[in-house]
């Protein structure tokens, strides 16, 4: 494009019945100032998605598939255990279908995530920290049977990869179709988005490399520690491996029934650990770079995809999923050291000029 032709857009050809139509299609936008030379890398970019991250399409088929098989009343309340973007994409599809929701997180997550949750008209029951991600969700289990509501389950539903089976990998074969693709890089939370994309590229496109990460501080699937289940699949305790780390969203301390698919079947051909202040260094680089806006699990998954890059024979291609949005971690080591008031070298640009400066 030419400084002389001025961007146009024409809208999508349709209208939207609602906000939930909405979900999914996110764009693979191709990353060229952090690009190592000869290396093609693009970023799957799931803060696209309306409520801005990749959670979003679990929330819509828990719900949706929960309906289909009449799980789920018209009225009945929603209960689940999340970090944060589950219960945010839930908040969303629960205001916009009717349903109440609860939320069970640990008081360690950040503070803007319960905000938007009940911005978006989910009530919030905060757990201690002490108990990590099986007390949160032990609590939503609790709370489920106590008061007969429905318990989303991501964990452990079906419907978590479906849904990237059915979209998440159909879209990724679409925008790479008659390309080469050499690798696909993702973390897990749940383990959704690694199964879905296994059951599919695996057959599809056999010769794309799959790369699952977690954090180096908290190698569970790393240990080779078999994780303890209770008869539905669900974690009977949290795992021993498990450690706090800065990732928010991936890896709780426990291996999810859904994850466990994805190693039973192979689904990945590496894991690679990474460090949290990995994932915030390349988290602020593609934010200052790149202007891409993405949170420390995107800069995490970014931070392996930048390893493969470096290694790499000229001409490979490289997908890295980005999960969310940097607006989620405001108030967490993503943005310390983010000044609210000006620096010196801020100051002086205002002095340049004698006029509307700051006493």
């Amino acid at each position: 494009m030419t400084s002389s032709t001025i961007r146009r857009t024409r809208g999508r050809g349709r209208l939207f019945g609602s906000v939930l139509d909405t979900v999914g299609d996110t764009p693979t936008i191709r990353i060229n100032r952090l690009a190592p030379e000869g290396v093609e890398l693009y970023v799957k970019a799931e803060f696209f998605n309306p409520a801005a991250s990749v959670k979003d399409r679990l929330a819509l088929n828990i719900i949706e598939a929960a309906e289909r098989e009449g799980l789920l009343q018209p009225g009945q309340t929603v209960v689940e255990a999340t970090s944060g973007n589950t219960g945010i994409g839930l908040a969303m599809v629960c205001a916009q279908k009717g349903y109440p929701l609860v939320v069970t997180m640990a008081d360690s997550f950040s503070i803007e995530r319960r905000k938007l949750m009940r911005m978006l008209g989910a009530k919030v029951v905060l757990t201690p920290r002490a108990e990590k991600g099986f007390g949160m969700y032990r609590k939503a289990v609790e709370l489920a049977h106590a008061n007969g509501w429905f318990l989303a389950s991501q964990f452990e539903t079906t419907a978590n990869a479906d849904i990237h089976e059915a979209t998440t990998a159909q879209e990724i074969l679409g925008d790479f179709e008659g390309k080469q693709l050499d690798y696909v890089v993702t973390g897990y939370g749940t383990g959704g988005t690694v199964t879905g994309l296994g059951r599919v590229l695996r057959n599809a496109r056999p010769d794309t490399k799959i790369i699952l990460s977690e954090p180096a501080n908290a190698q569970l699937v790393g240990s080779g520690i078999a994780q303890e289940r209770d008869a539905n699949g669900a974690p009977a305790v949290g795992h021993s491996a498990f450690e706090p780390h800065p990732i928010q969203g991936w890896t709780p301390d426990f291996i999810p029934a859904v994850l466990q698919e994805a190693l039973d079947k192979d689904y990945y051909d590496e894991l690679r650990p990474v460090a949290g202040s990995d994932g915030i260094h390349w988290a602020r680089e593609l934010a200052s770079k790149e202007g891409i806006l993405t949170g420390v699990s995107g800069g995490s998954t970014f931070a392996i995809s930048q390893e493969i890059a470096k290694a790499a024979a000229p001409g490979t291609v490289i997908l890295c999923m980005l999960p969310d949005t940097g607006e989620r971690y405001l108030s967490t080591p993503l943005f310390e050291g983010i000044a609210e008031e000006m620096d010196a070298e801020e100051v002086e640009i205002s002095k340049s000029t004698p006029g509307y400066q700051m006493p």
